[in-house]
């Protein structure tokens, strides 16, 4: 019975507490949210402001502009005015217990809105009030992160884009004139960080052409462009080699790579390693690695090949000297050709031999060479020779798809890198270059990667790139290097290390 009763004055107690609260709902201040403190809108544009009100019974609204009463309803429709400026608007809430107010900052502007998607190019065109003037000034107002880029600030016609969704305000100016662009970027869930095709592919001779990839007696070019696609593309991507001096491969990605301030954008594969046990304790970082030369364009015209956009050079740590590697003095004692040669042609001519008896040379067992004048070479600077072919690869080292008997390769040639650390000829090693090349350093070494700010024009200025689509890689190295035999870069996967959320530092020069 005393249970019962204790229970009941419980519940007596609670149904009071609920009526008072119910009876005293009106007397706690209102309390304003769901507006923004700033907002930014175009001259003449309309903006509508509906709070959210805690405790609203029986409140009333006052809205404030330059001092004076607008409105007195909750939800208000400002009309920008069409002078750009900084405006301040208040919104006052009151009831028996008090009062909330919250400050309203309105940036008003010449705005244009844009939507665009992650890593694509987007140009950025000023009003007409700024048509024929000069020495515009752009700003990034306001960012989402540091993933993005805005080049070609210098004209009339920038070009924006990021590598992360979010809105971006940037800002063109000049004297008193202002024009704001508010870009909303959009996630693109189908790019890949990948490579996603091949466009052309020409290997020059060397030992594992015909075989990286694998040549079937009919295949054409298209069809050899094709299996490079088949071992390039994607994730799960092998190699191909380029052969020596010239040999290349061209090939793109579905995305553009944001051209990223202060960190290195994509990484190409390749097979370099590190020598396991070289002679000389003290040398750089050295092993197999046989440089390729890296050429970047984007996708100007927009229709998705690299036809007629402006290639640019990734100007590497020896594009124009080497002697700032630390391996140069060594290839001077080596009698290595240590010239960068910028304007570099080669020619090689199609084999007349195969093998050592339709050569009429001895088969030498001791020797690692099977045919010592194998394929014939001539250069732009009054040099010429043969490329020996090795006995550890049979098959024919000329791209048996081109029908012509000669092929002629163009580019810089940078010095070359192997030494015999022996010096009987039984350990050679291939030392890498500072940075900015293909197959120079292990895959999961930071100069591995590359930043497209080391692009340079034709002229050997800074390129300011908003970003790359196309990526052609060629053989840099013209060396033999014994039993060796060629410097051949490999390419492997391709990499936008934004997307993959790879941050590697730049070295900035």
């Amino acid at each position: 019975m005393k249970l019962f009763k204790y229970t009941s004055l419980s519940l007596l107690f609670l149904l009071l507490l609920s009526r008072c609260a119910k009876e005293n709902e009106g007397m706690v201040p209102p309390i304003i949210s769901g507006l923004d403190s700033e907002y930014l809108v175009a001259v003449n544009e309309e903006l509508k402001l509906i709070p959210i009100i805690t405790n609203d019974k029986d409140v009333t609204y006052s809205w404030i502009f330059n001092q004076k009463e607008v409105a007195n309803t909750k939800a208000y429709r400002f009309k920008a005015p069409s002078t750009p400026g900084n405006y301040n608007l208040r919104l006052k809430v009151t009831n028996e217990r008090g009062v909330d107010e919250q400050s309203i900052s309105v940036t008003v502007a010449f705005l244009t809105r844009i939507s665009t998607g992650i890593c694509t190019l987007l140009q950025l065109d000023t009003s007409g009030k700024f048509s024929g003037k000069n020495n515009i000034t752009w700003t990034v107002l306001k960012s989402f992160d540091n993933l993005y880029r805005l080049a070609y600030t210098h004209t009339e016609k920038p070009i924006f884009t990021s590598a992360q969704t979010g809105e971006y305000i940037v800002k063109a100016s000049k004297a008193e004139l202002e024009h704001l662009f508010l870009i909303t970027v959009n996630d693109m869930p189908t790019q890949t960080p990948y490579i996603s095709q091949v466009f052309d592919f020409l290997p020059a001779p060397g030992q594992f052409v015909n075989e990286l990839p694998r040549y079937a007696k009919g295949d054409t070019h298209k069809d050899m462009v094709r299996k490079a696609g088949e071992s390039l593309i994607g994730r799960d991507a092998n190699m191909v080699s380029l052969g020596g001096w010239g040999g290349y491969v061209t090939f793109g990605f579905d995305h553009t790579i944001v051209n990223v301030p202060d960190r290195r954008d994509f990484r190409i594969s390749g097979n370099a390693f590190a020598a396991s046990s070289n002679p000389d304790p003290k040398a750089s970082f050295g092993g197999s690695c046989e440089p390729g030369i890296v050429m970047v364009a984007y996708d100007k015209n927009k229709n998705g090949k690299p036809d007629e956009d402006e290639w640019y050079e990734i100007k590497g740590s020896a594009n124009f000297t080497v002697e700032k590697e630390t391996w140069y003095p060594k290839a001077v004692d080596n009698k290595n050709d240590t010239n960068t040669i910028r304007d570099y042609e080669m020619t090689y001519y199609r084999p007349k031999f195969e093998t050592p008896e339709q050569a009429g040379e001895i088969d030498n067992p001791d020797s690692f060479v099977t045919i010592q004048n194998y394929i014939r070479w001539t250069n732009n600077k009054g040099q010429e020779g043969y490329k020996v072919k090795n006995v550890y690869h049979s098959q024919s080292y000329y791209p048996a798809w081109i029908t012509d008997d000669q092929l002629t390769y163009r580019g810089i040639r940078l010095a070359q890198n192997g030494i015999d650390e022996s010096n009987s000829g039984s350990y050679y090693v291939l030392y890498a270059f500072g940075y900015g090349y293909v197959d120079n350093y292990p895959n999961t070494h930071d100069n591995s990667g590359i930043d497209i700010d080391w692009a340079i024009d034709k002229q050997g200025k800074k390129a300011d790139l908003p970003g790359i689509d196309f990526v052609k890689v060629y053989n840099g190295i013209d060396q033999e290097n014994g039993w060796l035999g060629e410097c051949s870069t490999e390419v492997g996967r391709g990499e936008d290390l934004h997307l993959l959320g790879i941050n590697i530092g730049t070295i900035n020069k």
